[in-house]
């Protein structure tokens, strides 16, 4: 019997994966291409959506060719992508009239300024479990109706279409047909109302975004159109099913039951936990979201997202030019006992949860004339795991969930000492996954289950494997004093422009 497979495509800040999965949730084959990141201005963030279509049916024609499969065993495709990444584009020629403006971009945080502190904001956030910040959809719209000449005419016209990633991917794979999203993504834009599961017409009157311009809702594991591209010849595959990325993950982790914790270790760490039926709302900065829409039933989450991960090593490596390779700084932070008394906070877009601190910039502590690049490449892996422990504190606080249990993926998880610090420093079991790649992984289970390659989630849970386990070796009063002094340089970064 001839295998089957989900091609699942997985677009990200850095760059786009493709895989084939199979029916052990196997990676038979897999592409990646990195894509360009624009830095206009301090603190903007750009990505050029033709390249990003292009990485995308780059990967699809180079998983092909590796994979040597026939187009008839590849059942249907998965989604999943960059969440906030804000793109608006002309319905009749398919152009962006403006580069896509990355979650990472702080441009909008004179609109969240003004908004902060008012009537507005209180419905907003009621609606959508989100803070107001930059991070999200909703003042890119604005940014850029607002800066491109007319774009507002032709907005309220209804000649204009803005999208999330997938709903970029998906028009340019339907030649136009399908203007959609999934609840995930939607639920990222702070347009969406969790309640509702539909977009509030009072907060876009509150930022003055023309309906007309978004697109139309479905659940995960719907039925988004079919992929036209020449790829795939005559078979015009159908497209399942659509996570946010790290709703995605979360999916690829299996986290389904109710307290269910995980980790992703990309560009910034998102962590999420499943609140089950229940919308829990965080007064400490976590947001409140959707986890999916699958089978007709809804499941939300809190989340946590750290802004600066993977991308406080790629400074190492781009800027100071300490390392070679992200692979070096294990190499490089084991070379030195401790962290010589410094803490790193790479707030160099402003502090996410639970600070959402906009202003806060990135600081150095406590160096010494004995401060070596050892000990910088130290505490940079450090203050992964600091963030990372400040949600997890308030995650449990606020769901009234203990976590026992991190599960965790993405690219830094192969890094052993980043893996026993998250131990360490959270005092919980760390749980990496077999497959290091689970939002790939997520997007074909969720697009699986909306082909009827997979029946369920419980069957999903069979599949999902363990690499290994880290427990806990730090004594208390280490954790205590540590987390103490990194408190305190938290405060510093939030201190520069005062």
């Amino acid at each position: 019997m001839t295998e089957k497979y989900i091609l699942a495509i997985d677009q990200g800040t850095t760059g786009t994966t493709v895989a084939l999965v199979n029916s052990r949730g196997g990676l038979y084959a897999t592409s990646y291409k990195e894509i360009t990141q624009f830095y206009p201005n301090p603190g903007w963030v750009e990505h050029d959506p033709q390249e990003i279509i292009e990485s995308v049916f780059f990967c699809i024609r180079e998983v092909m060719k590796v994979a040597e499969v026939s187009l008839n065993s590849i059942i249907s495709i998965g989604i999943t992508n960059q969440r906030e990444t804000t793109l608006i584009w002309d319905r009749k020629t398919g152009t962006p009239i403006h580069k896509a403006i990355v979650w990472q971009c702080r441009r909008t945080s004179e609109i969240c300024q003004k908004l902060i502190g008012t009537y507005e904001a209180e419905t907003i956030t009621k609606a959508t479990g989100l803070s107001i910040d930059p991070y999200f959809s909703a003042t890119k719209i604005k940014w850029i109706l607002d800066s491109v000449p007319g774009a507002y005419t032709k907005a309220k016209d209804g000649d204009l279409a803005f999208g999330t990633i997938d709903t970029w991917i998906i028009w340019n794979m339907t030649r136009g047909k399908s203007h959609v999203t999934d609840v995930t993504n939607a639920s990222r834009t702070m347009l969406f109302d969790l309640e509702t599961l539909g977009w509030s017409k009072q907060i876009l009157d509150i930022f003055d975004i023309p309906i007309e311009l978004l697109p139309e809702i479905c659940d995960s594991d719907g039925q988004f159109g079919l992929c036209e591209t020449d790829i795939f010849r005559e078979f015009n595959l159908p497209i399942s099913g659509v996570l946010g990325d790290q709703h995605a993950s979360m999916f690829g982790q299996a986290c389904f039951s109710v307290g269910s914790t995980k980790c992703t270790y990309g560009t910034g760490a998102f962590l999420l936990m499943n609140t089950g039926k229940d919308i829990k709302i965080s007064d400490r900065g976590l947001l409140s979201t959707l986890a999916w829409k699958v089978k007709g039933e809804v499941e939300y989450a809190l989340e946590g997202s750290v802004f600066s991960a993977g991308a406080t090593v790629q400074w190492l490596r781009d800027e100071l030019e300490l390392i070679e390779s992200s692979a070096e700084v294990e190499v490089l932070a084991h070379s030195v006992q401790g962290n010589g008394g410094i803490y790193l906070v790479p707030a160099f877009t402003g502090l996410g949860a639970p600070h959402w601190d906009m202003n806060a910039r990135g600081t150095i502590v406590g160096m010494t004339r004995g401060t070596n690049k050892g000990h910088i490449a130290r505490a940079a892996l450090e203050a992964i795991s600091y963030q990372c422990e400040e949600v997890l504190k308030i995650m449990q606080q606020d769901s009234d969930c203990e976590i026992s249990e991190l599960k965790v993926d993405g690219g830094a998880t192969g890094n052993e000492l980043l893996m026993q610090m998250q131990a360490d420093i959270s005092n919980l079991r760390v749980n990496r996954s077999s497959v290091q790649e689970t939002t790939v992984l997520g997007a074909a289970f969720v697009a699986g289950i909306g082909s009827g390659f997979w029946n369920s989630k419980s069957e999903i849970s069979l599949i999902w494997d363990s690499q290994r386990v880290y427990t806990p070796l730090m004594t208390n009063e280490e954790r205590s004093q540590k987390l103490t002094f990194w408190a305190k340089a938290v405060e510093r970064s939030k201190e520069w422009i005062s």
